[in-house]
């Protein structure tokens, strides 16, 4: 058995889907189509809609091989993708170079705009569903599948559009010396799991081994400069393999707003966290403090966000869902707006948007648009509180399907990562 079978075995994704029985699997359903009505989630596509998406994926290389010229060439830079086990779109993937003064880092984003543009009956429908929903076991995605899972998704030895976001790392701070943003042509190498990466990072032997372990040393700098600079860290366990691409995309994201909002001087839709009052702070603070086993270290109080992440890094494991609920009672929502106007409270940016996911976000696909364009849609205001408004309705729908697999007997974490497979009365397994 390999390593990556082996540490594939030994994870909930290698047990095997969750059985459950036909008369559980339409109760899901009908409690699914529920959910939907009551939310105003759409989950089938206009026929229009699917039938655009066809026409316009019709000979997706024959596509590539008419535009290379007119793009970055990188398809001989190795480059590789990093997911859970279950998804569904790559919206993102990585490369990176050590080079005598500095690292450069590529993150490349799928092209979502070559195919989706506001005069394509596909935008309006994005705009209609402005996120992605993801539930355990269902996907309703705010692009048609066909784009989705396949045509901009940056599936390994395929050639795909993207939009690469070229940073140049100085050596000693990590700062941006030089960032390009630019359309490209890239063919990933591999797709990574988180599991998988875990194990590369480990084996010496194996492939892209060196290039996580030095994608991981920058990755894990930046993490730890951002915690010295008082950026929010509520996970403070989070494995190698997700810092990794935290990390990467808050690099990207931020390079690519600070280049809106400085060298272009253009409205976006950045993402503004408002922070909690003084009182709130001091009231999150007190509950941490007042748990058994807990304390916040004393010359840490006069800043709430590192008086949180210190605690939580000396906190009993048993404390920890306590700390940040203490902390997530007390915070704004996030929101978009075509300003940035107060920053991002948690991660403790003055100017951020998002950039890194447009197959599942409208607000990313809108931000490709604008770096691509230079143009920002005339009813910018208007898409920012519909992407927020949509977002928390996702949450929402999110939060009762949850609720209600619990109340049926099923794991919602083991549906996630398994997923359901419909059998026969006898053989369904629905205690889990």
């Amino acid at each position: 058995m390999s390593d990556d079978a082996q540490a594939q075995a030994g994870t909930a994704e290698g047990q095997g889907p969750v059985e459950i029985s036909e008369d559980l699997a339409r109760h899901l359903e009908n409690k699914r189509e529920e959910l939907f009505e009551k939310i105003e989630i759409r989950d089938e596509f206009p026929r229009e809609v699917l039938e655009e998406a066809k026409e316009l994926t019709g000979d997706v290389q024959a596509d590539i091989d008419e535009e290379i010229d007119e793009r970055e060439d990188l398809r001989d830079l190795t480059t590789w993708t990093t997911d859970p086990i279950d998804a569904q779109d790559f919206d993102d993937a990585l490369s990176i170079e050590e080079r005598d003064d500095e690292y450069v880092l590529w993150v490349h984003i799928a092209d979502v705009t070559h195919y989706v543009n506001p005069d394509t009956a596909m935008w309006d429908e994005a705009v209609e569903r402005s996120n992605t929903v993801y539930l355990p076991g269902y996907t309703i995605h705010m692009l048609p599948p066909i784009l989705a899972e396949s045509v901009c998704s940056l599936v390994p030895n395929e050639e795909r559009f993207a939009h690469t976001v070229e940073m140049h790392l100085d050596k000693e701070h990590l700062s941006y010396e030089n960032i390009e943003i630019y359309k490209s042509v890239i063919e990933s190498d591999e797709r990574l799991t988180y599991s998988q990466a875990e194990n590369r990072l480990d084996d010496p032997d194996a492939p892209l081994h060196e290039e996580n372990e030095l994608v991981y040393e920058v990755a894990n700098r930046m993490h730890e400069q951002r915690k010295e600079d008082g950026s929010l860290v509520l996970n403070p366990a989070r494995d190698r393999a997700h810092t990794i691409i935290e990390e990467c995309m808050l690099k990207a994201n931020k390079a690519v707003t600070h280049e809106l909002m400085w060298n272009r001087g253009v409205e976006a839709m950045y993402r503004v966290h408002p922070q909690p009052s003084p009182d709130e702070w001091s009231e999150a603070l007190r509950e941490i403090q007042d748990l058994e086993g807990v304390s916040i270290p004393g010359d840490k109080w006069e800043d709430p966000r590192k008086a949180v992440n210190a605690t939580l890094e000396q906190a009993p494991g048993r404390q920890l869902d306590k700390i940040q609920w203490a902390v997530m009672k007390v915070m704004p929502r996030a929101k978009y707006m075509n300003d940035p106007f107060g920053g991002h409270h948690a991660l403790n940016f003055e100017i951020y948007g998002h950039f890194t996911s447009p197959i599942r976000r409208l607000s990313d696909l809108i931000n490709h648009w604008i770096v691509y364009q230079n143009d920002v849609p005339e009813n910018l205001i208007e898409l920012c509180d519909r992407a927020s408004d949509k977002q928390k309705d996702a949450e929402q729908c999110e939060r009762e399907y949850k609720q209600f697999l619990q109340e049926v007997g099923l794991d919602p974490a083991a549906v996630n990562n398994r997923g359901i497979e419909v059998v026969d009365e006898e053989e369904a397994d629905n205690t889990l």
